[in-house]
């Protein structure tokens, strides 16, 4: 028998700075002592917060450090924000250009051969 992980991805895009200001308000630490311990400027701190600037490898090595949340942890949200937001564009695009169907005959088309048959647009 064979199994699959099934992963469940919600489609709301959560910046990693989101749970980092939980931890540091759970830590009793604002963006300015954070900015100081990892030795970065505030402004960093305040766009990783906003989900404007990515985590990089460094930065979550730095966040470990001084939060005690695993860098891999700090990694992780990052990569599914940004694939959600990938994904949320993507989404975006494709219905842009699903109006473009209706400009074309596609039931005949369809019936010729020339393009193949599809139930949805997309």
């Amino acid at each position: 028998m064979k199994t699959e992980n099934i992963l469940l991805m919600s489609d709301l895009a959560i910046p990693p700075g989101e749970y980092l200001g939980e931890v540091m308000c759970e830590q009793l630490m604002n963006q300015a002592e954070l900015a100081q311990r990892m030795n970065q400027p505030v402004q960093a701190i305040n766009e990783i917060v906003s989900g404007a600037k990515a985590i990089v490898p460094e930065a979550a090595l730095q966040l470990e450090q001084v939060t005690g949340v695993a860098a891999h942890v700090w990694m992780g949200l990052e990569a599914d924000y940004r694939l959600t937001l990938a994904k949320q564009r993507d989404s975006k695009q494709i219905s842009e250009q699903v109006s473009l169907v209706d400009q074309f005959p596609y039931p005949e088309l369809a019936k010729l051969g020339q393009i193949e048959k599809a139930r949805k647009p997309e």
